[in-house]
């Protein structure tokens, strides 16, 4: 009688360890957002001020738009490396243009990975190539100046008393994270990113699915290119230069596992203002070049990617 329950003991001890561990890996990030921005507020006076705080999400509203497309594809399993080539190409192009853009490079992308299995990196460092040279063949190496219009007015406006580009940043995510977690679609980027052939056993149309998730990325990476432009009335064909890379590390610093199938919106918004958090806070040092941001945002990535890894080993064991 002994033997059954200790052993039924040690059943439950093992799921209670795997739902903390998941907890951590989920919300994690978070918690290291919280900790730091109060270490922030601690060391520079003026860091926690309301005006502060805006400036910093509003910087990385444009950065978190991709990271919301970026999140999806990285739970299906893959990555999307031509971001922030589109993100250049909205900037410089129509306004409501890049949108479009964006999305039908998504289905290029998305096709060409599921139709014929090829390599996301190898698929998207294609489109990242293409989309580089279509904006610098449309403004060269100069600034191109746009008109304000509609998207001058979105972008740079304000709602109650806060920024719209605070106020579309949090719609996307809460959108995304409602999708992800409460729809038939989100369900089968998660299948698919667990296990693939199980998904397609399960009849889950894996070609669509594929197809939808690279066709999002796309239109939100043209989206970011759009307001950043009206935001700053200008486009520059590398104004989204770095952007797939940061996405990346920012959903991987969220809780999203490179391998698929595990990870949160809200993870991957945290993970955004953890590196805006960062940028603001070299910037308030002003003794420190530019060079150290990517450093201390490196040594995040890597810390979150160990986390990570001894995090699954625990689950699994």
């Amino acid at each position: 009688m002994s033997a059954v329950g200790d052993l039924a003991g040690a059943k439950r001890a093992a799921v209670n360890r795997a739902r903390i561990v998941g907890l951590i890996q989920a919300r994690g990030a978070i918690l290291v957002l919280l900790l730091a921005a109060l270490a922030a507020g601690l060391v520079f006076p003026d860091f926690l001020h309301a005006a502060n705080l805006e400036d910093i999400i509003t910087a990385a509203s444009f950065l978190g738009l991709v990271a919301v497309g970026q999140t999806f594809v990285i739970i299906l399993g893959g990555f999307d490396l031509s971001v922030g080539s589109m993100v250049g190409l909205g900037t410089v192009a129509a306004l409501l243009l890049p949108i479009l853009v964006g999305t039908l490079v998504g289905l290029i992308d998305g096709l060409l990975i599921a139709r014929t299995r090829m390599a996301p990196f190898i698929v998207t460092l294609a489109a990242l190539l293409a989309l580089k040279g279509a904006a610098i063949a449309l403004a060269g190496e100069s600034m191109v100046i746009a008109a304000p219009g509609f998207f001058g007015a979105i972008a740079n406006g304000h709602w109650l008393g806060v920024s719209n580009l605070i106020i579309i940043l949090l719609a996307a995510y809460a959108l995304g994270a409602l999708a992800l977690n409460r729809t038939p679609f989100g369900a089968a980027v998660f299948a698919i990113g667990g296990n693939e052939e199980a998904a397609r056993m399960l009849g889950i149309r894996v070609e669509r699915v594929k197809v939808q998730t690279y066709c999002l990325s796309g239109g939100l990476a043209g989206l970011s290119g759009a307001l950043l432009a009206a935001r700053l009335s200008s486009g520059l064909s590398s104004a989204g230069n770095g952007y797939e890379l940061q996405s990346i590390a920012a959903a991987v610093i969220g809780g999203v596992l490179l391998t698929g199938g595990v990870g949160t919106m809200f993870g991957a918004l945290a993970g955004v203002l953890l590196l805006g958090l960062i940028n603001n806070v070299i910037n308030q040092i002003g003794s420190l070049s530019a060079a150290y941001q990517g450093l201390a945002s490196g040594a995040f990535l890597l810390l979150a990617v160990m986390i990570q890894a001894g995090l699954s080993r625990s689950r699994r064991s």
